[in-house]
């Protein structure tokens, strides 16, 4: 796999089933979890389930983009096209929060 829509691809084969007649409700419910899960590794310094829960969250958010018709390769190269979408520099001249 070497692109974000091959990524999108294999979930949408594996799981757009499910994912479809689960719902977008649900599909946010599990993703909002995996976010849970990914900070309480990071608390934790579990560096093994970081890193798993780094590549649940990735999966959970392009089975919503499935469920919802989202282009997520698409939509994320138009609006980071190199620069940043907010000062329009790159590297980001945004000033910290």
């Amino acid at each position: 796999m070497t692109s974000i829509k091959e990524f999108q691809n294999l979930m949408h084969r594996l799981y757009f089933l499910r994912d479809s007649k689960r719902g977008v409700k649900t599909t946010i419910e599990w993703l909002k979890e995996e976010v849970d899960e990914l900070y309480e590794a990071i608390r934790n310094d579990d560096k093994r389930g970081i890193s798993e829960e780094f590549a649940d969250v990735l999966a959970w958010l392009v089975s919503l983009a499935n469920v919802l018709d989202v282009d997520l390769q698409e939509a994320t190269l138009k609006k980071y096209a190199g620069n940043c979408p907010k000062c329009n520099s790159a590297p980001c001249k945004c000033p910290l929060k």
